[in-house]
């Protein structure tokens, strides 16, 4: 099935909604390289209520010495991989303001070993919500595919809120070695051009 086999079908509100963000993720990622999408489970009319995202980009995912990780005088190179995985899972009260789909990087394979994710403040590194996008930002409401972009954005690291004051970073621990470590050596800007 595709969106178009939907053109021809009363839908209610919300499954207007759903047909009209999976529309925009299929037209935005069919022909792209380095983002692609697959639908993860349907709802009973047969549209998408949750989704895989592939980044296939280059981006930080850990650093060298994490188990030394803010003791002085410990560097922290970065280490980085080339695919990192999203889950966009679509609540049933959406598109209510109250009801926004949840975005979380996997940290563990199926068979619960660790992969890559992203290492960048706005993202949780660190315990049991790992993987959490932090997304407090007025324009991360309007569709699902520009916040897909703009996770993309995260991974490149050209949108990084690392200090401490509000909207605030989701993970402190990363964002105190991006602003101590990652920004004075230059390492987060490594896929940005000069």
């Amino acid at each position: 099935m595709n969106p178009n086999d939907f053109l021809n079908i009363k839908l209610t509100g919300r499954n207007r909604r759903l047909l009209n963000e999976w529309k925009a993720i299929d037209n935005q990622l069919q022909n792209r390289k380095e983002i692609r999408y697959e639908i993860r489970r349907k709802n009973e009319s047969g549209l998408p209520t949750a989704y895989v995202i592939e980044y296939h980009l280059q981006s930080i995912c850990g650093v060298e010495n994490l188990e030394h990780l803010g003791e002085k005088g410990v560097v922290h190179t970065p280490l980085f991989a080339e695919k990192f995985v999203l889950w966009i899972d679509i609540p049933q009260l959406f598109p209510n303001i109250d009801a926004s789909p949840s975005y979380y990087f996997r940290t563990v394979d199926d068979d619960g070993f660790p992969i890559p994710h992203p290492w960048h403040p706005n993202i949780r590194y660190f315990g049991m919500f790992a993987g959490r996008v932090c997304l407090n930002h007025h324009d991360t409401y309007a569709s699902i595919i520009q916040t897909i972009y703009r996770i993309a954005s995260y991974l490149r690291y050209e949108r990084v809120h690392a200090k401490n004051e509000p909207p605030f970073p989701e993970d402190l621990k990363v964002a105190k070695w991006v602003l101590e470590q990652g920004e004075p050596y230059g390492w987060i800007y490594f896929d940005q051009n000069e």
